[in-house]
């Protein structure tokens, strides 16, 4: 139960704003520290009374369930609650809610005095240039107006406390990671994964704009034999090809993203400004059909959704479209250490462009997708000699014609049947499974344990596994990744944002204590 006092220590954001202002006014030193603040332990108490300690007032900033990225089952209590044992804190002046869908912009929105940051900020980043950059990075949201100090002293874990002693993990997850931490440390898998970094990546694909429409149900038509829903509001994404685009980005330095988008209506300045800024685009134009447009209609409070109309051409791109495709990658494919194909269905791999991906790249990963535009059109099977490839289970039981059949035999039939190096297929609950051209199997539980959303999960794990695995990983830490930053995709509504690299190396620090 929330007394009165601690009722006001608990402030809106735009009140806090308002606050914070005030304060400095009247000369006060103003401190924040911003976390998800799930167990109040001594090494948090040990925090909060050195950030109370650079300043007059304190502010901790709670981040919202919504946002909280950290592993399986987190948080553990919600976020009124969270917010609630905050200010319950003497040394805690205010608390507020807080999204964190961008890390620390509130920090950019309060301006305190002094940001104050945990030990486990630096631990997470060994390597002291990476930790300086990230620095820098949290730096650019004070207008340099303010100062971050880092404090120290005993660390404790909260994750760690989590998976010792709370049971928020399936027994088979439990032993899973209890071994892959044995064979893997936290410093080693950033390690590699910082290795990616260097790569140039050329991507290739069917470019998708994703469209939610957010609608409330009124109720049965009286002169229809149909449901009648009140428009409420929508979100625009930047789906398909162009999300695989900005997760890859966030790993690697070089990308660039080749795709077809229809002559009218282009939607080119919305695709352009919402990728990122290492993303080089070549863009193709057909003349008879639309940049691809999939409108997606949801029950805003079930989260539901209650149907789709898509906005395509699906037929194959013209000749003319095809040869010049052709022509700009003979010329640029050999620049690249890795070329990956996501395949949507939706006209633009032909069987010639794959000719000249197959005959010029060092290395190519692809993924055939199945969606309501193509069941059972659009399989892996119609590639050949992939070094690697990434389905789902329904994907890569269309391919084997095979419904019920034991999935390590399915997957181990498409691997030959196709000549992969490795094969790797996401299973939901199940996890993923994978394959070698040795016939050597690797599988991975699942590690998600809260689902928003599961489009553009896949699209993820692929952007993700695929450099690892063409940079030499060992593949039992690419199916590892792969499963983490599929844990951290379904909490994000279809492609509103890109799985980061710091969001998947907090989610792996936190599973691995």
């Amino acid at each position: 139960m929330i007394n009165k006092r601690m009722e006001s220590k608990i402030l809106l954001f735009d009140k806090l704003i308002e606050k914070v202002e005030n304060l400095k006014k009247q000369g006060k030193v103003v401190v924040q520290t911003h976390g998800v603040f799930d167990l109040i332990h001594p090494g948090i108490i040990k925090h909060i009374n050195l950030s109370k300690s650079e300043g007059d007032v304190l502010i901790v900033t709670v981040i919202k369930d919504k946002d909280v990225r950290r592993g399986p089952g987190r948080p553990i209590f919600p976020e009124d609650y969270r917010a609630a044992n905050v200010a319950a804190l003497e040394q805690v002046d205010y608390a507020c809610l807080v999204d964190d869908e961008t890390p620390f912009e509130c920090i950019q929105r309060i301006k305190p005095d002094v940001f104050s940051k945990g030990k486990s900020y630096k631990r997470r980043a060994q390597d002291r240039e990476v930790f300086e950059k990230t620095l820098d990075e949290e730096k650019k949201y004070f207008f340099g107006q303010g100062r971050i100090c880092e404090t120290d002293g005993v660390t404790f874990s909260s994750s760690q406390i989590i998976n010792n002693f709370l049971d928020v993990y399936p027994e088979e997850t439990r032993e899973f990671v209890h071994d892959f931490s044995k064979k893997y440390s936290f410093d080693y898998i950033q390690e590699k994964v910082d290795e990616l970094g260097k790569m140039k990546i050329l991507l290739l694909g069917d470019g998708i704009i994703d469209e939610y429409h957010y609608v409330a149900t009124m109720g049965k038509s009286a002169k229809a034999n149909l449901v009648v829903n009140k428009y409420l509001t929508h979100e625009i994404f930047a789906g398909g090809v162009f999300a695989i685009a900005n997760h890859i980005a966030g790993l690697c330095e070089e990308v660039q993203l080749v795709t077809v988008l229809g002559r009218e209506d282009t939607r080119k300045d919305f695709i352009l400004n919402s990728l990122k800024p290492n993303i080089k685009s070549q863009f193709f134009y057909r003349d008879d059909g639309p940049t691809i447009v999939k409108k997606r209609y949801i029950h805003s409070y079930l989260n539901q959704k209650l149907f789709e109309i898509n906005y395509l051409e699906d037929a194959f791109i013209n000749d003319s479209i095809e040869k010049e495709i052709m022509d700009y990658l003979e010329a640029e494919i050999q620049n690249y250490d890795l070329v990956l194909i996501s395949d949507f269905g939706h006209g633009f791999i032909t069987e010639k462009i794959f000719s000249i991906i197959e005959k010029h790249s060092k290395t190519f990963g692809i993924n055939t997708q199945t969606n309501g535009a193509n069941v059972g059109y659009n399989l892996i099977t119609k590639y050949h000699n992939p070094n690697y490839v990434c389905l789902d289970e329904l994907e890569i039981r269309l391919a084997a014609q095979q419904r019920f059949a034991d999935i390590e035999e399915v997957i181990k039939k498409i691997s030959v049947s196709i000549n992969s190096d490795y094969l790797i297929a996401t299973l939901g609950k199940g996890g993923s499974i994978g394959i070698n051209r040795k016939g050597e199997t690797n599988r991975t539980p699942i590690f998600s344990s809260k689902v928003i959303d599961t489009v553009g999960a896949g699209d993820a794990f692929f952007a993700y596994t695929a450099p690892c695995f063409a940079i030499g990983h060992p593949l039992d830490l690419v199916s590892f990744i792969g499963n983490a930053v599929g844990a951290l995709a379904v909490q994000i509504v279809g492609n509103k944002k890109s799985v980061e690299k710091h969001e998947l190396l907090d989610f792996v620090h936190a599973i691995l204590q």
